[in-house]
């Protein structure tokens, strides 16, 4: 039995109300019901059944997915659409094999060597693809690539990867809770500023960090192309880093990554693999996005002396909100001095990153894209704020393509804009 067919209970939970149309980013791209989330249900329980054939369409359908949990959030009877559309992909990847694109991913984001390699290479050779666009500090290609395209804005990657800028343990105060840090792709090899941020901020609390050496992706990435075999390799990595050391909390500052600790790796992976069930459960009880984290040991934005004067407004990663997790960091934001927030518009519907979405359907993603950039611009704030790394790419290509220069950061940074040294 597959795992789409174990999931044939929870097919039947949709009972085809159609309240995802109202809510599913995809839907509103595309306004076709296969891309709506009870269409792709539609589809998962033909494949169950038999009756339709595992092809290119078929894939195509399952493709136009963002894995953002809108339509779980607000389903009346709580269908998955995320979990049976990844074993959608996974049944897809078994029958057809896995695209192109995926297989190129599986191979670097399961070596940690290979991604430093091609993080260097891209810092190298860079120039030779990229060209610098100094009213907008972005980066455009000078021809298209690949799965990049030529329209698209992209940051720079780091000089020096965030894995390599600290000891994997920084002593805190004796009493104080020890976090063990999770940085994460985006973190460690393009905003490393972010994971510098988390760890001044966790410092100041008197905090023991440890930072793994060799944690690896979260593989995310790999989930969303089916390619659930290079997730478990990924997942028994990471956990033996993780089981190396004795903490309180596994802290992430990536909404994303945070997704797959603390919701994926027991409820995707662990069902495939029952072996792994205790230990990724385990991990899963441990793991807190970094605004939360503050906000239960008691981080007062005060203490770390008022900056100049700044207007933000912040966009909420869908990965957050669909855990609960908005109040938190708009508490934050309106408690540090010198900072005046402004609520958004739409400050809540997806930004249209979605992963590889954003590979395969970037023009779609940027017509996702297009109510978030016109409200952050219409909100008169000086900067952008956001708790995932995924988002601030998506965000500020957004913004550039709109011919707009305003600066997208981590909430973290404007937290501890006081205290970085």
């Amino acid at each position: 039995m597959n795992h789409l067919e174990e999931l044939d209970q929870e097919i039947k939970k949709c009972v085809k109300c159609g309240a995802c149309r109202a809510n599913c980013p995809a839907f509103s791209a595309w306004q076709r019901e296969p891309a709506a989330a009870r269409g792709k249900i539609a589809i998962a329980k033909h494949l169950v059944k038999g009756d339709i054939e595992p092809n290119k369409e078929t894939y195509s359908i399952m493709s136009k997915c963002l894995l953002c949990g809108s339509c779980v959030e607000k389903c009346p009877n709580s269908a998955p659409t995320g979990a049976i559309v990844i074993a959608a992909r996974e049944l897809l990847a078994q029958k057809r094999g896995l695209t192109t694109f995926h297989k190129a991913v599986g191979e670097v984001i399961k070596r940690r060597r290979m991604m430093k390699f091609g993080a260097l290479a891209g810092r190298i050779f860079g120039p030779l693809f990229f060209k610098k666009v100094p009213q907008t500090s972005g980066l455009r290609l000078r021809f298209p690539l690949p799965f990049i395209g030529g329209k698209r804005h992209v940051p720079q990657i780091a000089r020096k990867p965030f894995l390599s800028r600290y000891p994997e343990v920084i002593p805190g105060d004796e009493g104080k809770p020890k976090i063990l840090f999770f940085a994460g792709c985006m973190i460690n090899f393009i905003y490393p500023e972010i994971g510098e941020a988390a760890v001044a901020l966790l410092k100041h609390l008197g905090c023991t960090i440890i930072i793994p050496k060799e944690q690896g992706c979260c593989g995310l990435p790999g989930m969303s192309g089916g390619d659930l075999k290079t997730v478990k390799e990924l997942a028994e990595n990471n956990l033996a880093e993780f089981e190396r050391y004795e903490c309180d909390y596994i802290v992430t500052a990536c909404a994303s990554c945070g997704n797959a600790l603390h919701k994926l790796y027991p409820g995707i992976v662990g069902k495939r693999n029952p072996e792994l069930v205790a230990r990724l459960k385990a991990v899963a009880e441990k793991t807190v996005d970094i605004s939360v984290l503050l906000k239960k040991l008691g981080f007062n934005p005060k203490d770390t002396g008022a900056g100049e004067e700044l207007k933000v407004t912040y966009h909420d990663p869908c990965h957050l909100r669909t855990s609960g997790i908005t109040e938190e960091p708009r508490e934050l934001i309106s408690e540090t001095p010198g900072v005046s927030f402004i609520e958004m518009e739409n400050a809540d519907k997806c930004c249209g990153l979605g992963g590889t979405f954003n590979v395969y359907h970037y023009d779609k993603s940027m017509d996702i894209n297009e109510i978030k950039s016109r409200a952050a611009i219409k909100s008169g704030a000086e900067v952008l704020l956001t708790g995932c790394p995924g988002c601030m790419l998506q965000l500020s290509d957004g913004l550039k393509q709109h011919g707009s220069s305003m600066p997208v950061m981590h909430l973290v940074q404007v937290l501890a804009r006081g205290i970085v040294k």
